[in-house]
């Protein structure tokens, strides 16, 4: 169904000067789709303008929908060590999602995550196109399937092509890696070990392409 015509969409909420500031408080007033009825709050990314690298995810967790801030949740923390272990500051990465509410199911008193389809993702578009435009990262990192096949192209398979930069009309550099959360759900510890060491290395060619200011170690 789509969304009321009184409702406020992001054409009506994004304005040229709006800073990112700006924007995150804009957000909680969006009704592009009908995720925000089932969500506490809308969640944009972090992270100041002129981060070297923006890292893209999918949606909010429910931690995330609680607090109010991207990836403050168990697969933040994998990605919190993944940066660090791949030696990139994280002061110097924007983090968001391609979708700004949390898109979930009701089981008794859980929320369990649900992927958002085409319709919602293509609905909170212009926000993400106006991180992009504001923040101007040299690199976009595309995390999981979600984001990558938004950003990238449909036919895009994360499985085949993590790793692999590529130019692009919204950043110099875009590429894709897996979803921390995919670690997560790892069958077992041996597993689990194998993909963090995957998703560091992939992280690690992507800081061959920074430069110095945003690595670990630089003033």
């Amino acid at each position: 169904m789509p969304p009321n015509k009184n409702y406020n969409s992001p054409a009506d909420l994004i304005t040229p000067a709006a800073s990112l500031s700006d924007l995150r408080n804009a957000a909680q007033e969006c009704r592009g789709c009908d995720i925000w009825e089932r969500a506490t709050q809308a969640v944009l990314g972090e992270g100041g303008p002129g981060a070297e690298v923006m890292l893209v995810g999918e949606q909010p967790g429910d931690r995330e929908d609680i607090e109010g801030h991207p990836f403050v949740g168990p697969a933040g923390k994998i990605l919190d060590r993944a940066l660090e272990e791949a030696g990139i500051k994280r002061s110097k990465v924007y983090i968001t999602n391609a979708v700004k509410h949390f898109n979930s199911i009701q089981r008794g008193r859980l929320r369990i995550h649900k992927k958002p389809n085409a319709r919602e993702i293509a609905a909170c578009r212009p926000w993400l196109d106006a991180e992009i435009a504001r923040v101007r990262p040299k690199v976009i990192v595309c995390l999981g399937a979600t984001a990558a096949q938004a950003l990238i192209s449909r036919t895009f398979r994360v499985s085949t092509q993590r790793g692999v930069l590529m130019e692009s009309a919204l950043a110099p550099l875009i590429g894709a890696t897996v979803h921390p959360s995919s670690i997560l759900r790892a069958p077992d510890e041996e597993s689990r070990h194998r993909e963090m060491r995957q998703f560091v290395d992939d992280l690690k060619k992507i800081a061959h392409h920074l430069p110095p200011s945003a690595l670990a170690g630089t003033p």
